[in-house]
């Protein structure tokens, strides 16, 4: 994992494990440098160590073992309420006997901020989150996205340098929870604060931050860009947690600097990027996006022929399965406007993909 500048660091994980029963380790030596001012979002499936580490962060775990420094201060022994970090949650957690003002200015009062204060802080804070009119009513009285503004207001409000939030827009609907994550995101970008976000929506992680780390197993397989994950993943589990993708097992037949040939099980050959560093003989795994397969293709490497055996539409694009390259699922996404009217299912048809969108990846344990 790439260092980064001293200076541009805001939260430091240094070796942090974290074990309930003293055997199994739900985080594993974590080391993770969170720069100021990023978007950092923790993706992983359930059980991945992900929110444990955030809530390490947030002062409501104690790590077993290591240390988490924010700025140049270690938090181990650092309470909660002390670390001056804001906080959103799924179930926005706002107190319902309030006012949408008073919720907001309770963690100012705590704060112990003068009144005049507190009033003009909670008006910017309304009004950050378009909810001027707002200020009278109750959580009750107001849907779930106003209320998640609300709790996201009250994250901001006291100026932390730190926000985390975990799984906020989670009891969202479809529609909302987009809208959200774009609010989310401008706000950030007026803002300048720090944010770590978790999430098991991989689609949320790609939309919103600067960088995602890929929780596994207790592990950061991969922390990059949304753009790098998704185009460049480092092993089987990135490039199948990320995105959609085709995977293909094989053996590596041979290296050519830095691409190699693979022979797949069903005894065809493929170009590909050699990630993984296997020797020849040895078992990898292919991974390749649906959306850079070509049909009827007419690249000069990587051809295969295939049987449709079904269309899925989707609106702006069509998912089509075939049986290609020994898989009987290999998927290939096709723009509406690009798919040729004619092709039916039953149908045989050439596809191909470039060398650069194939990558040898390791094996995937069955």
């Amino acid at each position: 994992m790439s260092e980064s500048p001293v200076n541009d660091v805001l939260v430091r994980f240094r070796n942090v494990q974290k074990s309930y029963d003293g055997e199994s380790l739900i985080v594993k030596d974590l080391n993770l440098d969170i720069r100021k001012g990023e978007f950092l979002t923790l993706l992983g499936p359930s059980g991945s160590g992900k929110t444990t580490s955030l809530m390490m962060l947030a002062g409501f775990e104690t790590p077993t073992s290591g240390e988490i420094l924010l700025g140049d201060r270690s938090l181990n022994r650092v309470p909660a309420h002390r670390r001056n970090i804001g906080m959103v949650f799924q179930n926005y957690a706002l107190f319902p006997h309030m006012t949408v003002a008073e919720n907001l200015a309770f963690p100012l009062k705590v704060r112990k901020l003068d009144k005049t204060d507190i009033a003009e802080r909670v008006k910017r804070a309304l009004s950050m989150v378009q909810l001027d009119a707002f200020a009278h009513r109750y959580p009750g009285q107001m849907s779930g996205g106003q209320q998640q503004r609300v709790a996201l207001a009250r994250a901001l409000v006291f100026e932390p340098q730190l926000v985390l939030m975990d799984e906020p827009l989670g009891a969202l609907d479809k529609q909302l929870r987009e809208h959200m994550q774009i609010e989310i995101k401008h706000l950030h970008e007026k803002l300048g604060v720090t944010v770590v976000y978790v999430t098991h929506d991989q689609s949320e992680a790609l939309t919103m931050s600067d960088r995602v780390a890929v929780f596994h197993q207790g592990e950061i397989q991969q922390i990059d860009t949304p753009q790098a994950l998704y185009e460049t993943p480092r092993n089987a589990f990135v490039a199948n947690f990320i995105g959609e993708n085709n995977r293909l097992s094989g053996r590596l037949e041979k290296r050519e600097g830095p691409e190699c040939v693979v022979r797949l099980d069903n005894g065809e050959s493929v170009r590909a990027m050699a990630v993984h560093d296997a020797a020849p003989g040895q078992p990898v795994s292919l991974s390749v996006r649906p959306e850079r397969i070509s049909l009827n293709a007419t690249t000069p490497v990587n051809r295969f022929s295939g049987r449709v055996r079904e269309f899925i539409y989707l609106g702006d694009h069509v998912r089509i399965r075939l049986e290609a390259c020994g898989n009987a699922a290999f998927i290939v996404k096709q723009p509406i406007a690009s798919l040729d009217p004619e092709l039916g299912v039953g149908d045989v048809v050439t596809l191909g993909w470039n060398i650069e969108h194939a990558r040898a990846l390791d094996p995937v344990a069955v």
